[in-house]
């Protein structure tokens, strides 16, 4: 066994349970195990390789199995750069980066054991050097995995089905929007955080998509940048949906209309504006007062409306389940991958209801808002009967996220 490759897993084991060296020592101190942060960077930097009894030491403080120092990874990953990382450190970008790539290896792992017969081929890439060719790039992909010319009900399960892996991140403090990226060249794999509204991540998954299927060349950033969001506007609405939807050539768009276009489409009303302007539909000059007005009724930043999807990631609990009932998993493998998937169907949350804010209400699946609704509804059943007018009952207050996906 090569000392660089249990180097690096030791490293990548570490930062993706968001550990400090400093921590991990103090960690191995609570077991018992001494060793100095000089003696753990030797490690990393593949100076000396850790005896087994330590190597088992550092698996049970970060959380892996023992053989994952072991083994050599199987996977090749090209990032293609964050967007909207101004306020993030390199530390938390890497970090990030880790816990990815460790989803993504172990994604590819299942399935490869699961369907061995599957071949993933490098998709095509479409030379785009105008709007009007990102448009068209959009489109082709659309076609190229069956979506048709309807509203796309789920972004992240069209990006599943097409062969590629969407991975979520929590408590990012809304620093970045997107990272996209090839495993092995021919697997797409794009990073969203899952503190946004769904119509802002439909919208980020989409921009991520125009950057991995769009070949623009030696362009500038915001060349590039523009260049995807047209991708994404395009890939979420046809040109021909938006059409149908509003007509070839309007005067005036009402928001209320907007409003419920961005239900139905899970396209932001900022972003139809803005795409009923590049095709024409209405003069520029009409799309900047609309955002003006937004501006002034503050909707730039909260929207009237909320769009509620089906962005949740499911494929790799789905093949992790599959991989259990086969045998191929313990269930505390699969409960390491995915915690909690060894619950049952029907098993209630062992965490009891209580206050919720809209906010967090509005982020969990449908079917956790929907079991959290009844429970609070059985809870209120009896003082609704004392008190017809629920007066000890409290609303929620519910609010957005700035959608700065657009700028006027």
């Amino acid at each position: 066994m090569k000392k660089n490759v249990i180097a690096l897993r030791v490293k990548q084991a570490r930062i993706a349970a968001g550990m400090t060296q400093d921590e991990v020592v103090e960690a191995l101190a609570g077991i018992g195990i001494s060793l100095t942060k000089g003696g753990l960077s030797k490690y990393e930097r593949g100076g000396s390789t850790p005896k087994p009894t330590l190597m088992r030491a550092l698996a049970k403080v970060l959380a892996v199995e023992t053989s994952y120092f072991l083994e050599e990874p199987s996977l090749e990953l090209r990032w293609l750069g964050f967007r909207k990382l101004a306020r993030m450190g390199k530390k938390r970008q890497e970090r990030v980066k880790t816990l990815a790539a460790s989803e993504v290896e172990i994604f590819l792992t299942l399935r490869r054991a699961l369907e061995p017969a599957r071949e993933d081929v490098a998709p095509p890439r479409t030379r785009v050097q105008r709007p009007e060719d990102a448009a068209m790039a959009a489109e082709s992909l659309r076609t190229q995995w069956r979506l048709g010319d309807q509203p796309i009900e789920s972004v992240t399960a069209a990006i599943e089905d097409g062969g590629g892996l969407v991975v979520e991140t929590r408590n990012d403090d809304d620093v970045f929007d997107g990272l996209a990226g090839w495993a092995n060249e021919t697997v797409p794999v794009i990073v969203v955080s899952a503190d946004v509204s769904d119509d802002r991540r439909r919208f980020s998954l989409a921009h991520e998509l125009g950057h991995l299927f769009m070949d623009v060349g030696k362009v500038d950033k915001g060349t590039e940048e523009k260049l995807a969001h047209r991708f994404a506007a395009s890939f979420l609405v046809t040109a021909a949906t938006a059409r149908r939807e509003l007509g070839m050539k309007r005067r005036h768009l009402d928001f209320r209309e907007l409003a419920m276009l961005k239900q139905k489409h899970g396209l932001s009303m900022q972003a139809w504006i803005l795409r009923a302007a590049d095709l024409a539909i209405i003069d520029r000059s009409h799309a900047r007062a609309l955002l003006a007005e937004m501006s002034s009724r503050a909707w730039r930043r909260h929207e009237p409306v909320e769009f509620e999807g089906e962005e949740r990631p499911r494929k790799l609990r789905q093949l992790t389940v599959r991989a259990l009932a086969e045998g191929l998993l313990t269930p505390m493998q699969a409960e390491r991958i995915c915690p909690g998937v060894t619950r049952g169907i029907e098993e209630p949350s062992e965490e009891p209801v209580g206050p919720v804010d809209a906010r967090s209400l509005v982020r969990l699946p449908r079917n956790e808002r929907e079991r959290l609704m009844e429970q609070a509804a059985a809870i209120v059943s009896d003082e609704y009967e004392k008190d017809g007018e629920l007066t000890g009952f409290e609303t929620l207050s519910e609010k957005d996220h700035f959608d700065d996906s657009f700028n006027a």
